[in-house]
């Protein structure tokens, strides 16, 4: 579509976001980059398709979206700031992210180093943590829904299809919508996902990051999803050889079959990897085979059962193809995953076969009934089929929908309607188990859902927001957040809601709360303050309706002036908005001058030197142990004009003290010069090299300062420009 011709740039969406320009486009949604003109900030708005907009389907993967991120709060998680639903228009307003994806990364690296791998997966999994212990799945974990900023921070996004852990059973929802690269094998199945689904994807992410490949692939997405479920994982080590066998076990362990055999929450695989990062040579011993073991028994699963076992996954294979389509609608999102091309080492003679299969069984799943399918698939005869089935799932279905399904076979019959947590008309409860053996004509006896039970809205107008938004959401209800201006409700405090409270809402519906920005300011533009003095600078500021802030800072200008302005000149700002301002004290800032003192070759011992300036310390040095200090060392001194010190070198573990001379310091050209003094004599007073210590005291504040004669040229003294402190500059 031509930017030109895009009908939502231009919009101000609540008269506060405005869109600039499509940043993503999606099957489902578009993402923009929009300003909000009242934070003045640069926001991502997602917007729902308008032809998707009467979907029940779309809308509430939509809204699942932004109610799975709105009780996420995490630093690894892209933040949602408002939300918008109304008849015209559904959007999301979300944290601008200025990066690429993960895929992007990946794709141009290639292999990447196991430093940086597990550096990024890491932060996926306190990602994960986080909406696992709000009770939300995220379902739909790869590379191409996360974020990367430029300093390596990782941000998880797109909730679309995020599963909330209350919602028990197998619903509509469970279905296999996953991208299938990543999928996990129940998944896969259309079984029920948790957080251990969520796990198998970060072990898939994880593969292919070390190894530059994906361990399953192929041009079909069937195809793709049956490895998933049913081939071993490749072992790493056979396409990147010089992968750590500890990592190597993270993955298979991250990557099993079996969701009971994986690590079984996202905080059991961090603490791996973070005792990997601590001994990468190490073993955890998931997989003695790895390291010269026994290896662990394996059986190969039986493929024709697992056919029989995954009738969801068969029902649902064109959901595959419909869910590629509109997975994922965010910046960078990009729907077309570069499929690497993968050669097994010996293929399966059973694989093309299994395929074929696959492709007849979609080709007659839309004429004949589920159970037909699987009956002739285990050679049943007509006559067979009339006597005998096996019980569908019917929870998690709409009512009327079972019926229409499966009226024809089973009897199903409500026994009773009940409030639960399932929406309304659900079929929460059948008294014949799944896969248990029916006749066709059996009659099954379901609960049918009265939705959940009503919750009380108060009414919160002229509370605090905080508190209203707090209220609001112990009665499990969402808040849809606006904001405008008012001349009589003060800044921050509830206008209105909608719907109005006091009243009784189904849990989980949105509750928009308007909220107060304060009467509406006039704007004026930001004048250019530095140089002024503070008094004119006060002045001006009040003319315009501004107020200053002072900052004084230790300058050489004229006390008064002002240095600097937090906002730039000509920025438009509210009335009473404070701008900060730095004025010079008048006074010169001490500048910092370096004095680096020589250390006799042969000293030992522990000392630290200390800089008197009139009888005054006016500086002591770190301590310092010469067999370690590389012959130098050196303390920092500060002032703002020239000044004459004098430096005392202690032994830290007798006391002992000597003058180690006088030194001049000038400050403006930040440089010092010895003046007079002997370093190695001051070593050797205070016993540093194997002499006897001479005692001399520090100078006092009410003596003179400490002076030493300038060394003779004897063959006991040396130069002291040779021995003591060299010129700073």
């Amino acid at each position: 579509m031509d930017k030109n011709q895009d009908k939502n740039i231009g919009k101000k969406l609540d008269g506060r976001y405005e869109i600039t320009e499509r940043i993503g486009e999606g099957g489902m949604a578009d993402v923009y980059r929009a300003t909000d003109v009242v934070d003045n900030k640069t926001v991502a708005v997602k917007i729902l398709k308008k032809e998707f907009a009467e979907n029940e389907e779309f809308l509430r993967r939509f809204r699942n979206e932004s109610k799975a991120i709105a009780v996420l709060n995490h630093p690894n998680i892209v933040k949602v700031f408002d939300v918008g639903f109304s008849e015209r228009i559904q959007f999301i307003v979300m944290e601008y992210i200025d990066g690429f994806t993960l895929n992007e990364y990946m794709e141009q690296e290639g292999q990447l180093s196991w430093k940086d791998a597990v550096h990024f997966i890491t932060q996926i999994l306190r990602a994960l943590q986080h909406a696992h212990s709000k009770g939300i799945v995220h379902r739909d974990i790869k590379p191409q829904n996360i974020m990367m900023l430029r300093d390596g921070t990782i941000k998880v996004m797109d909730f679309g299809i995020a599963k909330f852990a209350r919602e028990d059973g197998k619903t509509g929802t469970d279905k296999a919508i996953g991208t299938v690269h990543y999928i996990s094998p129940e998944q896969a199945r259309g079984g029920d996902t948790d957080a251990k689904s969520d796990i198998y994807s970060v072990g898939v992410m994880l593969y292919e990051m070390l190894t530059g490949k994906k361990p399953f692939d192929s041009d079909n997405p069937v195809s793709i999803a049956v490895m998933h479920m049913q081939q071993q994982v490749p072992l790493p080590d056979t396409i990147n050889p010089d992968i750590q066998i500890g990592l190597e076990e993270i993955i298979l362990k991250a990557m099993e079959k079996n969701p009971e055999d994986r690590y079984q929450n996202v905080r059991e695989m961090t603490e791996d990897l973070k005792l990997f990062k601590e001994n990468p040579e190490g073993v955890f011993g998931y997989y003695p085979e790895l390291f010269g073991g026994e290896p662990v028994d394996a059986q190969e699963p039986d493929m024709q059962d697992e056919m029989l076992n995954d009738a969801d996954f068969y029902d649902d294979e064109q959901q595959y193809y419909e869910d590629e389509a509109y997975e994922g609608s965010d910046r960078f999102y990009d729907e077309e995953e570069d499929d690497d091309d993968y050669e097994e080492e010996s293929k399966s003679l059973f694989i093309p076969v299994l395929s074929a299969v696959i492709i007849v069984v979609i080709l007659v799943a839309g004429v004949l009934f589920t159970t037909a399918i699987w009956d002739m698939i285990k050679g049943n005869t007509s006559a067979n089929r009339n006597l005998e089935m096996r019980m569908p799932g019917l929870i998690g279905m709409d009512y009327e929908e079972a019926k229409l399904q499966y009226g024809d076979q089973i009897q199903i019959v409500v026994e009773s309607r009940e409030y639960s947590e399932y929406d309304h008309d659900k079929i929460f409860d059948q008294d014949i188990p799944e896969g248990d053996p029916v006749a066709k004509g059996d009659t099954v006896n379901v609960k049918v859902s009265l939705g959940s039970k009503k919750v009380q809205l108060p009414d919160v107008s002229g509370w605090d927001f905080e508190t209203a938004k707090n209220q609001i959401q112990s009665n499990n209800l969402y808040v849809d957040k606006r904001s405008k201006y008012s001349d009589e409700i003060p800044e921050g405090k509830v206008i209105s809601t909608d719907p109005v409270g006091p009243i009784e809402l189904e849990p989980g519906t949105y509750v928009r709360v308007t909220v107060s920005l304060g009467k509406n300011k006039n704007t004026v533009p930001v004048p250019n303050f530095v140089g002024m003095t503070w008094d004119l600078a006060r002045t001006t500021a009040e003319g315009m309706g501004l107020v200053l802030a002072k900052n004084e800072v230790d300058d050489s200008t004229p006390e008064g002036t002002v240095l600097k302005q937090n906002v730039k000149v000509g920025e438009e700002v509210s009335e009473d908005s404070v701008i900060e301002l730095d004025v010079s004290t008048g006074k010169q800032k001490d500048q910092p001058v370096r004095i680096s003192f020589t250390i006799p070759a042969n000293a030992s011992g522990m000392f630290h030197i200390v800089m008197y300036e009139g009888g005054i310390a006016k500086d002591v040095g770190s301590t310092f142990n010469p067999e370690y200090a590389a012959g130098i060392t050196s303390l920092t001194v500060e002032g703002t004009d020239i000044s004459d010190m004098v430096a005392i070198l202690v032994n830290d573990q007798t006391g002992a003290e000597a003058t180690i001379g006088s030194y001049r310091v000038d400050f403006k050209t930040a440089s010092s010069q010895m003046m007079s003094g002997d370093i190695t004599a001051a070593f050797q007073a205070v016993g540093a090299l194997g002499g006897g210590a001479v005692q001399t005291t520090a100078p006092q504040q009410t003596e003179a300062v400490p002076q030493t004669t300038a060394p003779q040229q004897t063959e006991a003294n040396q130069d002291p420009s040779a021995e003591g402190g060299e010129n700073d500059g």
